[in-house]
């Protein structure tokens, strides 16, 4: 098979390098770490990975950006970012409906984005996925955060030779040579820096709240006989209807070895799962509620005139926000806003700046959101996200953005700075929420 064509996307001021090859259903493969779309095919196990899953499927790949052919960038992009960076990637092939094949940190972001945008994805295969990246009490398979920071500062710090025992460990079919050959890819796809990066952005992630909410097909696959295969099992008991299954592979990477079993059980899985997109559109969506500290003591201070001209100014101020951060307007209710947004960090942002946009008005705002599962219904939104989201906020104090412990977990590595403000009971919703106040974003 002659080496592809590599194609350019935008994504936001980032160029994102894509290849497309085969013909048949569209299928997107997501590695983990990086790779280099172009220097891949020099490999031989790549190569053999890529034709195979080009037998059956038009395969798409991309290089992440900061990594391969892609614009580079020291500072790894949080998910929500990349999550951008993928949908650029199926618009510019042209693809209206995929399936998603990810490994590694590929499996967080191939979740999030089938969650997200069910309409566009088929069946979601993971092999080998990260969920959580550090140790709690409820996830022991992760190390502590310490010391998973401590490991990858000495990844960094010893680079190349770090890389190669990492090559090394999960390839052990591989001879000394095939390792050397497949770590060179590697190495020429990404700075030691950058590495480490998008190592450390994996350590608070933590995608575990919005595994109920992918509707679409799902597959874990996952090594046999590792320690963290639990882990891989309760992630898949989370996701309605996800099938879970253990290969007994020697290679924990999976394009080495005898690839046979594990990509059958792929072509199998996408092969079974239904063309059409779902009849109810139930999508991940991050709420966004505010309203105005003191409206009524401001609005009898003030008189109605007065009063109706600030709401206006007020309307207006918000409005040019959510424009500005593609949020989606879904109510109005005398002083207070309800919309939606496809990312958390675009929803913090939008809030943050309207706090600051409305000071002019010498008015103060209260902010609450909330990530989960929203039904869409003649352009209405509903479901017990939008509930959470209204407690959420009218638990802030005045003047702060109050978020909910999905919407933090799912920003890490986005630099926005929280201070924790407890559990709290939420009037209608069942059990004890934990609440973090944005400090910096």
């Amino acid at each position: 098979m002659q080496t592809p064509e590599t194609h350019y996307v935008r994504s936001g001021d980032v160029n994102i390098a894509y290849q497309i090859v085969g013909d048949g259903p569209d299928l997107l493969w997501i590695p983990g770490f990086a790779q280099h779309v172009e220097l891949m095919w020099e490999d031989p196990y790549r190569r053999a990975w890529l034709e195979d899953l080009a037998s059956t499927f038009r395969l798409i790949t991309f290089d992440k950006r900061g990594t391969g052919l892609s614009d580079g960038m020291y500072d790894a992009q949080p998910l929500e970012v990349r999550m951008d960076d993928l949908r650029a990637v199926l618009d510019g092939a042209g693809s209206r409906r995929t399936s998603i094949f990810a490994a590694r940190d590929g499996g967080d972001l191939a979740l999030v984005f089938a969650a997200t945008y069910p309409d566009r994805v088929q069946a979601v295969v993971i092999w080998d996925g990260n969920y959580r990246g550090s140790w709690a009490p409820d996830y022991p398979w992760a190390p502590p955060r310490s010391e998973a920071l401590r490991r990858i500062d000495d990844v960094e710090r010893r680079w190349p030779a770090s890389l190669a025992e990492i090559v090394a460990a999960g390839a052990p079919s591989l001879t000394e040579d095939e390792r050397v050959s497949f770590a060179r890819v590697i190495r020429l796809s990404v700075s030691p820096g950058a590495a480490a990066a998008y190592m450390r952005l994996t350590i608070d992630a933590d995608v575990r709240g919005i595994l109920p909410t992918v509707r679409v097909p799902t597959l874990i696959l996952h090594q046999a006989d590792q320690p963290d295969g639990p882990a891989a099992k309760q992630m898949a008991s989370l996701i309605p209807g996800a099938e879970f299954a253990e290969l007994p592979r020697p290679d924990r990477i999976p394009v080495v070895g005898d690839t046979r079993e594990l990509l059958s059980r792929v072509r199998e899985f996408v092969a079974a799962a239904p063309s059409a997109p779902p009849e109810t559109e139930r999508i991940l969506a991050t709420v966004l509620f505010t309203d105005i500290v003191g409206s009524t003591a401001r609005a009898t201070e003030l008189g109605d005139r007065a009063w109706h001209q600030l709401l206006e100014r007020h309307h207006a101020t918000i409005r040019a926000e959510l424009a500005r951060h593609r949020g989606v307007e879904h109510d109005t209710a005398g002083d207070g806003f309800f919309a939606s947004f496809d990312g958390p960090g675009r929803a913090i942002g939008c809030a943050v700046a309207i706090q600051r946009a409305v000071e002019p008005l010498e008015i103060e705002i209260r902010a609450g959101l909330h990530t989960g599962e929203c039904e869409l219904l003649d352009d209405k939104m509903s479901g017990i996200a939008v509930a959470i989201g209204a407690r959420v906020a009218a638990r802030a104090a005045p003047g702060e953005v109050l978020v909910s412990q999905t919407v933090k977990d799912l920003v890490a590595g986005s630099g926005i700075a929280f201070s924790e403000r407890g559990t709290a009971e939420l009037k209608g919703v069942q059990g004890e929420w934990r609440l973090y106040a944005v400090v910096d974003a």
